[in-house]
């Protein structure tokens, strides 16, 4: 990841202490990275559950919009039928 970084101090509990540094031991990387890397693949989850969400209700309302002009399509396009 490119950019600015910031300094964080957190707490873990200490099997997840146990298990950044035993990860990062296996990646050889550092802790850092470890836990950088687990927020950005809770981002892109999230990311992801939002769009799902967006794209259902979407199609719900495509699925209305559909509904109500449904009658006026055929009037216009009778050909459709």
């Amino acid at each position: 990841m490119a950019g600015q970084v910031t300094r964080l101090t957190i707490s873990l509990p200490k099997e997840l202490a146990q298990l950044t540094a035993e990860i990062a031991r296996e990646r050889k990387t550092s802790r850092s990275k470890v836990v950088s890397s687990c927020l950005h693949e809770l981002a892109r989850e999230r990311l992801r559950s939002e769009m799902e969400a967006g794209y259902k209700a979407l199609a719900g309302e495509n699925l209305e919009i559909a509904a109500a002009t449904i009658d006026l399509a055929q009037e216009v396009l009778p050909e459709w039928e």
